[in-house]
């Protein structure tokens, strides 16, 4: 399944809140289609699916990359879903969506595909490498990447949070990786389990 370049909103009305695809908020909070306004009933697999979902899109990634997560964080220490949601959080683009430098996932992508990232002084277009504690994150000193990221910046304003484990600095748009994410820092409504007990009979 290829990444998802359709209505966003209409995703937001199925699923519920994803900040990482769209920082919009429907007029229209009823689910989209013909019988959106009828209750709503789903089964157990429907439940794990909506969860699967809500995931896939604010993360930004294909069935088959979830899919991958999925079995690397079985093999791991740890609860599987904690362990999901650390692999997918350290990606590169996650970590510049959380840093406040793009409003969206797709946005942070977008940066990172075009060379305006560096870690550690060098440039990265990876986005899912997988970052690790400690490294520091900084624009390119391209003026359209400064200028892009900083308008990003003062356009959230109050709206967006930095988690404590990265750290920003907004005068010379840098970011430092201090730990790796734990569970309450993530923010993301869902439950992981759930999504771990999707894929058991897939993966």
């Amino acid at each position: 399944m290829s990444r998802y370049r359709g209505p966003r909103l209409r995703i937001i009305r199925r699923l519920g809140e994803i900040p990482g695809l769209t920082n919009k908020t429907p007029k229209n909070q009823t689910r989209p289609g013909q019988h959106g306004k009828a209750p709503q009933k789903l089964s157990q697999y429907g439940i794990r699916l909506q969860e699967k979902q809500k995931m896939r899109f604010h993360y930004g990634v294909t069935e088959s990359q979830l899919i991958r997560y999925v079995r690397f964080a079985r093999r791991l220490k740890g609860s599987t879903g904690e362990v999901l949601l650390q692999l997918l959080e350290m990606r590169l683009d996650n970590i510049v969506y959380r840093l406040g430098f793009a409003p969206t996932m797709s946005a942070a992508r977008q940066l990172v595909r075009h060379g305006h990232i560096r870690v550690n002084g060098k440039k990265a277009t990876i986005p899912s490498y997988q970052c690790r504690p400690k490294d520091v994150l900084a624009v390119s000193d391209k003026k359209g990447a400064r200028a892009l990221v900083n308008q990003n910046i003062e356009e959230s304003g109050n709206k967006r949070t930095i988690p404590a484990f990265v750290t920003r600095d907004t005068s010379t748009l840098r970011g430092t990786i201090n730990q790796v994410i734990d569970r309450p820092s993530v923010g993301l409504p869902l439950n992981e389990l759930l999504i771990v007990e999707f894929y058991s009979r897939k993966v």
